[in-house]
């Protein structure tokens, strides 16, 4: 288990506040968080459940100038490629308007101060993986999605804990619009990526988006 080492002068928050007060943020400033922190949030992204303990989730932190580079080119140029397609349909400027948000949308990701891929490794144990093996069952869509909320709950506890040490998170998925084989780019073999996640000092204060209320994510049967 991960024992933290960082919570010295933290102040600690209680976890209704620190979930209220989250914000997806675009802009940092150019300090890098230190190493400890991150890794404290990593801590925090293990202690996710996972099916029968399988724990396929992994962070992966993109460092190298020439990877940055090849993926911030490869998106790139699929904007562009996508561009070409909108010019010749029948609403071009609606879906060129589109393809551009999506673009500013992702390209900030290149100034973060640090910026991870994370992805799953596919399981290899649990009662659904050897019924599938032994061709008792077929592969079905319901694999997929327990591996994106195992994701999704390692990510919760990595944004949570960020945020709490006083940094700033963002959580992508629209690069993928743009880029294809993004395991190819960044030279991975074994897993599959399902986002992209930038983390540094904040520089905004987003405003607080409007919510839903309870009554209307809640009912009973």
């Amino acid at each position: 288990m991960c024992h933290g080492g960082v919570s010295d002068g933290i102040l600690m928050l209680p976890l209704d506040e620190l979930i209220n007060k989250r914000r997806s943020i675009r802009k940092y400033k150019a300090d890098v968080p230190p190493a400890e922190w991150i890794s404290s949030m990593l801590c925090c992204a293990t202690m996710a459940p996972s099916p029968t303990n399988s724990q396929p989730v992994r962070f992966i932190k993109i460092g190298s100038p020439e990877i940055r580079d090849n993926l911030y080119r490869a998106m790139a140029d699929g904007q562009q490629r996508l561009l070409r397609s909108a010019a010749a349909s029948s609403t071009p400027n609606k879906l060129k308007s589109r393809i551009n948000i999506y673009w500013r949308f992702s390209k900030f990701m290149f100034d973060a101060p640090i910026l991870i891929a994370v992805g799953a490794v596919s399981p290899t144990r649990g009662s659904s993986v050897k019924l599938l093996q032994a061709g008792i069952i077929k592969k079905v869509g319901r694999g997929d999605t327990d591996i994106d909320i195992t994701v999704g709950l390692a990510l919760k506890g990595f944004l949570l804990k960020g945020e709490e040490l006083g940094l700033g998170t963002c959580i992508l998925t629209a690069p993928f619009i743009f880029v294809r084989d993004v395991e190819k780019i960044l030279g991975i073999e074994d897993m599959m990526i399902k986002c992209f996640v930038t983390v540094g000092f904040p520089d905004e204060e987003p405003h607080v988006p409007e919510r839903i209320s309870v009554a209307d994510i809640y009912s009973e049967i």
